[in-house]
């Protein structure tokens, strides 16, 4: 077992670089704990701002900040629960941190640098998002992907193939699974676990509806040990039921129980709507499924208007969404838990990181789509491999090309902070419709599903979305403006960050 003095010794140093066993002998020691964890929160800030765009407004950095804090603050409430198994903290550190944060390992760094090299200087994507299958055993009311029984998946062989070539080609060592339902998936006598197995050397996010998540899967998930499920919910159990079925909430916290059981760390998924925004992000919500049922993150993902079903009407009206907004930030700022909104937290992302920047999303059929949340394919994953492609020819398609161009145009490649386009809207395909259909009409790519092609064909769907982005301008456009434009001002400082969630939801 390290010291205390031993470890102060290769922290001054600058080191992390002791062996996964060691380190996770170290976390599991209260007093040893404070020391990493302020070190990796010391070192994280570090990074962040040692790369940070000057140019760019001084609260996008804060933003940035603050949430690698809510990160850590996290992570340190689940090694204090003692939440997170030996083992699964083993291949946390050795994988999720070394790897996938700080970029340790010599060969992963090489093949990084050979892309950039192959891209014009483009780093490489941290992640993509692979939809196995769009089976599910449930039925839920506006799935985005029109899941249900008996749906497509991927073979064993593409799923794998792709698995190993975003390592050997990208450098990637953290991938988002989802669905369908990913635990439904079978393929050539291998389901998911298997493929975690295999790729022992990555990280894996798995989105899932946590029903099937029963004793003997959850033991699987921790043998294995480098998966974190992030179970959907839509608020209490009359929410939950009332979208996903009868009982889906119950299962659902057996499937938590069952996994704090066996020592792995898991959060909840959220989609915010007209109809559960205040439900999701009120205290009696935080403070049951973070304290009571030991959530560690979660990710909240504004209502898309695609899919089974889909409608303008629950989309979260624009002040909805600044109460979010405001509510998200006072969340990750005075609690520190991590809650991730892939809308209003623009900032911390430095705007969209769909098309390759960040992520590409590839589904059942093969089909690939800057993002989940954007169902239009200007490529197959299968039509390239049979045509002896690789995952690079994905990378350089010219429609995901146009849209990292919007990106670098609208967010990132500007001299001086008032030139930025508005961070707290940095969607291309909601908060700026109009560019996203363009982009999709000019380069032909295919919807994903008839869900997608009515979405295309429906006027008024296009016209009530850019009457949306409107409406949300009208309201997040000063906000922009009074907090990221000015003199830089700490958070608090800011009148409109001031005002009490109530004032501001009626502003």
């Amino acid at each position: 077992m390290i010291g205390k003095k031993e470890l102060m010794q290769q922290l001054s140093k600058g080191s992390m670089s002791f062996t996964s066993s060691v380190a996770a002998q170290a976390l599991y020691n209260d007093t040893l704990r404070g020391v990493i964890m302020a070190e990796l929160e010391r070192r994280l800030i570090s990074e962040a701002k040692a790369i940070a765009d000057p140019r760019r407004p001084e609260q996008v950095l804060q933003d940035q900040v603050d949430m690698l804090r809510a990160v850590v603050g996290s992570a340190n409430r689940a090694l204090e629960r003692k939440q997170i198994s030996y083992k699964v903290l083993q291949r946390l550190l050795k994988v999720l941190l070394a790897n996938t944060v700080f970029h340790q390992d010599q060969g992963q760094q090489d093949v990084r640098r050979r892309f950039e090299e192959r891209h014009n200087g483009y780093q490489p994507p941290t992640t993509m998002v692979i939809s196995p299958t769009k089976t599910c055993n449930l039925h839920c009311i506006g799935c985005y992907a029109s899941s249900g029984p008996g749906g497509p998946r991927l073979d064993w062989d593409i799923f794998d193939r792709i698995l190993t070539e975003a390592k050997t080609m990208w450098g990637m060592r953290f991938f988002t699974i989802s669905g369908g339902e990913p635990l439904t998936y079978r393929s050539q006598g291998k389901d998911l676990i298997d493929a975690f197995a295999k790729h022992n050397d990555s990280f894996f996010l798995m989105y899932t509806n946590g029903t099937l998540i029963d004793e003997k899967m959850a033991e699987r998930m921790a043998e294995v040990g480098n998966v974190t499920p992030a179970i959907s919910v839509e608020g209490f159990e009359a929410l939950t039921d009332q979208r996903r079925g009868k009982g889906v909430f119950k299962r659902v916290l057996s499937a938590m129980a069952n996994l704090r059981h066996v020592g792995v760390p898991f959060g909840i998924s959220v989609t915010g709507t007209r109809i559960n925004a205040e439900e999701i992000l009120s205290d009696e919500f935080i403070n049951f499924f973070f304290d009571e049922q030991q959530a560690v993150y979660a990710w909240l993902f504004q209502y898309m208007p695609i899919g089974r079903g889909y409608t303008l009407d629950l989309l979260p009206t624009p002040e909805q969404r600044l109460w979010m907004w405001k509510r998200t930030w006072q969340t990750v700022r005075e609690r520190k838990i991590m809650i991730a909104d892939f809308w209003n937290s623009g900032t911390a992302s430095n705007g969209c990181i769909a098309a390759g920047r960040n992520y590409l999303y590839i589904d059942w059929n093969g089909k690939v789509m800057p993002c989940v949340f954007t169902p239009y394919s200007p490529v197959n994953i299968l039509d390239v491999y049979r045509e002896g492609g690789t995952l690079d020819d994905v990378f350089d398609q010219p429609y995901f090309q146009a849209i990292r161009k919007w990106q670098e145009e609208y967010a990132l490649e500007k001299e001086r902070p008032e030139e930025y386009g508005n961070w707290l809207l940095p969607c291309q395909i909601r908060d700026h419709h109009k560019v996203g259909r363009a982009l999709i009409d000019k380069y032909h790519a295919v919807p994903e599903d008839e869900a997608a092609a009515d979405a295309i064909r429906d006027k008024e769907y296009y016209e009530g979305l850019l009457a949306y982005d409107e409406k949300l301008r009208e309201v997040f456009d000063p906000i922009w403006k009074e907090m990221y434009l000015k003199p830089y001002l700490k958070p608090e400082e800011h009148e409109l960050s001031a005002m009490p969630l109530e004032a501001v939801k009626e502003a």
